[in-house]
Formats: structure tokens, sequence, C-alpha cells
């Protein structure tokens, strides 16, 4: 049986990596925003990007009695936290994407590649 060939890499160019990026944030208008300026970004330098892709909210629920003691009528207190989820997936080598994400990202906005 015949090995496979391995075609060295030239200097100038570098190995393609496809790369996800998750961004996660409470606030969906500063998600959006950093979303649209790391597509905007990616597409000047001209790479393969694919998203955002939503993915569903989680909520997160607390349901708590209102009255410290225990006496009283049951009151209650409910609050909730919405976590939003986008997806970003790109095909460009790893120096680009630290050029991409070196964007000024929203407070809130957590960014993981």
């Amino acid at each position: 049986a015949s090995q496979p060939v391995k075609k060295p890499v030239a200097q100038g160019e570098s190995t393609v990596h496809k790369i996800r990026i998750t961004l996660t944030s409470t606030n969906p208008q500063n998600l959006e925003k950093v979303c649209r300026d790391l597509i905007k970004g990616a597409k000047d330098q001209k790479l393969k990007v694919k998203g955002p892709v939503r993915i569903p909210t989680k909520i997160l629920r607390i349901t708590t009695r209102k009255s410290p003691c225990g006496e009283g009528t049951n009151t209650w207190d409910r609050y909730e936290m919405r976590v939003h989820k986008r997806l970003i997936d790109l095909h460009s080598p790893s120096e680009i994407v630290k050029q991409i994400t070196s964007i000024n990202i929203e407070p809130g906005v957590e960014v993981e590649v």
C-alpha cells in the first residue's frame, strides 16, 4: 500500500483552523452588537463565517418568600435571569482571529474562543 504524500506548508501560508466563538450575555442588545462587530471584521478580512447561531435562552428562576420570619400572608417574590448565547464559526488562521477578537467588547458579554 502506498503512503499519502504530505505537502510541506509554505512560509507565507499558515494552516486554516475551524474556530468556534461562543458569546454569552444577559443583555441581548450588547450581545447582538458584539456579534455584528465580529462578523463585520471577519468579512472585511474575507473569511468564511457561519452564524450567529442563536442558542435557546436559559432562564434561571428563583422564587422566594417576601416575609423574613415566615409569619403573615404567603407572598412570594419571583426573580429570573435570562442568559443569551450565540455561536459564530470562522475558517481562518489563528493570527487573524486575534486581530478580529481584539475589538472592544461591550460590558457583560463573555467571549470564549
